[in-house]
């Protein structure tokens, strides 16, 4: 099963494997109080792509479709059937730092990976 979940939030016993998708680290948690198990910023949006979103959901219906894009890159693909493996294994919760609950990459990359994991 995979989850999303704002990096800010408790830790619980039922995160699994706590994976960071952010590319940059996120203001105001350390690494200690994050608990990751692993920082994947390879497979979060491209810096190009992250700076013209920049969270404005008037923009979120283009920026899934160009996510979704750079997601079929050989280097994201490989990352994502790292996840796809962890996932096997135990719950694998995205952890991402955006303010905004309903429109962030966390959201797009969740459904990208059920839908390979449906395959």
């Amino acid at each position: 099963m995979y989850k999303i979940k704002r990096i800010y939030e408790k830790v619980s016993e039922d995160d699994g494997k706590r994976v960071l998708i952010d590319r940059i680290w996120p203001r105001g948690i350390s690494r200690e109080k994050a608990q990751l198990d692993e920082w994947l910023k390879e497979i979060a949006p491209s810096t190009e792509l992250r700076k013209w979103f920049r969270h404005q959901p008037e923009k979120f219906e283009a920026f899934k479709e160009k996510y979704r894009q750079e997601l079929q890159l050989a280097e994201k693909r490989k990352l994502l059937n790292q996840l796809i493996q962890w996932e096997k294994e135990t719950t694998v919760t995205l952890l991402y730092a955006a303010k905004d609950e309903e429109h962030n990459q966390a959201i797009v990359l969740k459904k990208r990976l059920e839908e390979m994991s449906a395959d």
